[in-house]
């Protein structure tokens, strides 16, 4: 079978194009989507949660008031989680299935809203926000493969989107409840509590749906996975991948057991995982859950000492967020992975020099309100060249660079990636900010932001409705020569054009 003729190919589709799908042509799929995407809500209503509750923890707790490490702690001790989580969800993955993957985070993520609601002591709530990480790290794994291998080749991007978006309206769903819970006694235990109830859901209906199609083939369950592609598929293009899978299983039997030295050991497994962690790195090193965990606080930096009006200005960088996931829902496909990462990054540089000019001009001395709504100004313009670019692009092309064998393992490993460098860079943050100023942590941002864009140019390539067949011959021919064959050339022209 040539790269032609792979069901859900530019040859294939122009071949057959009655067997082209949409978003929405199947109903079936979409359910998929959501459902896993629950994982997405949980991961981004945690980031989102903890920066209008910590205006309250420290309320309480007068030890955290007085201590920005305790205050870092509590805001990284999930991320602490999350690291471990996505390092095991990954071999979890591969040896018991995305499904029951889904459902272990879901009962990790309960048990630890249930600590973090009833923690008498900020240390315990620590305790509650590693378990939420862990359940949180495993579905950052989970969500994205899982939404991949269930979609046809031609909308990947965007139903893998559709978890960031989840993502983003997590964090939406996250400020308006803090807003909500303002004036609720034990206002932060219910913020942090409430969390529970996606998660709940989630297992019930996780519970009612089918194994990722394509694990069920690697481990050889083809009447089961044949069952389940029967409801993505019409009858023809049905057949054709059902082919082309068992070609592609018989091919993977032959090669040896994996193992997570093989990611650095083959080279064009090296260089996929280069290319997918180092995108999950750098949309960390530039700042995204920074502004999305300390934005309540970053507003009070910028004069704004109400906590009300602070949660108030916070939910509307949420709300901005997630309406610019939808705009990239629709760009991913049309514009392409790379052009949308880069004019995002070009963005997110311009909307942090005005955020650190702000805090520059703030730090001068004048007394001027004008500074402050500058600052709000470049926070709102971060976010909206962020989400719909640096948001969905790194997690959608983690999802679909790695070969069959080596997606739990590597997508694992990327996760563990983004989640170290998130910690560090939320670990980080206050104590920074402390000592250089806010004006210059986040032109160190920008900095970043700069070297990100020479990342995707030189190490990113275009995987606009190319089938894992596809993408696999890419990071085959870059391991082999320094540039494309004329092969690869002609499908990713045609990628492009379409």
């Amino acid at each position: 079978m040539t790269l032609e003729s792979i069901p859900g190919s530019s040859g294939y589709l122009d071949l057959f194009p009655d067997r082209r799908m949409s978003y929405f042509s199947n109903s079936y799929v979409v359910a998929l989507t959501v459902v896993a995407g629950i994982g997405g809500l949980l991961f981004g209503y945690d980031t989102g949660v903890i920066s209008g509750a910590l205006l309250y923890i420290k309320d309480e707790f007068e030890a955290v008031n007085n201590s920005s490490f305790l205050q870092e702690t509590i805001v990284s001790m999930a991320l602490v989680g999350a690291m471990f989580g996505a390092a095991v969800g990954g071999w979890m993955n591969d040896a018991y299935g995305r499904k029951k993957a889904t459902l272990i985070a879901d009962v990790v993520f309960t048990a630890g809203a249930v600590v973090m609601a009833s923690a008498p002591d900020p240390y315990v709530l620590i305790l509650g926000r590693f378990l939420v990480g862990l359940g949180v790290g495993v579905a950052s794994v989970t969500a994205p493969v899982y939404i991949a291998e269930a979609s046809p080749s031609e909308v990947r991007g965007g139903l893998v989107s559709t978890n960031v978006l989840m993502i983003t309206g997590g964090q939406f769903l996250s400020y308006l409840i803090n807003f909500a819970f303002t004036e609720v006694p034990g206002t932060w235990r219910w913020m942090l509590g409430v969390s529970a109830v996606p998660a709940v859901i989630q297992f019930v209906l996780m519970l009612l749906l089918p194994e990722s199609p394509r694990w069920l083939f690697m481990k050889d369950d083809k009447n089961k996975a044949i069952s389940v592609l029967s409801r993505i598929y019409d009858l023809a293009r049905l057949e054709d991948e059902v082919e082309h899978l068992t070609a592609a299983l018989e091919e993977e039997s032959q090669k040896s057991v994996i193992r997570y030295s093989d990611v650095f050991k083959i080279k064009e497994i090296r260089i996929a995982f280069l290319a997918g962690a180092g995108l999950l790195a750098f949309q960390q090193f530039c700042g995204i859950n920074t502004v999305m965990y300390y934005s309540a606080t970053i507003v009070q930096m910028a004069g704004f000492s109400s906590n009300r009006l602070a949660l108030l200005l916070s939910l509307i960088v949420a709300a901005l967020n997630a309406a610019g996931t939808i705009v990239g829902i629709y760009l991913i496909d049309h514009v392409g992975r790379k052009k949308l990462a880069i004019s995002s990054l070009l963005g997110v540089i311009f909307s942090l020099v005005i955020l650190a000019s702000a805090f520059f001009l703030k730090s001068s001395g004048s007394s001027s309100g004008l500074y402050g709504w500058i600052a709000i100004l470049g926070l709102a313009l971060y976010i909206v060249f962020f989400s719909p670019g640096m948001g969905p692009v790194p997690w959608t092309v983690n999802s679909e660079i790695y070969p069959e064998q080596y997606r739990g393992i590597c997508g694992g490993m990327a996760a563990a990636v983004c989640w170290i460098s998130n910690l560090i860079v939320s670990e980080s943050f206050l104590s920074v900010a402390d000592a250089i100023g806010k004006g210059p942590t986040f032109l160190i941002f920008a900095g970043i932001a700069v070297l990100a864009v020479v990342f995707v140019i030189v190490f990113v390539p275009e995987t606009k409705a190319l089938t894992f067949a596809e993408v696999e011959q890419i990071w085959k021919e870059r391991a082999g020569s320094s540039g494309y064959n004329s092969n690869t050339e002609s499908f990713l022209e045609h990628g492009d054009q379409s």
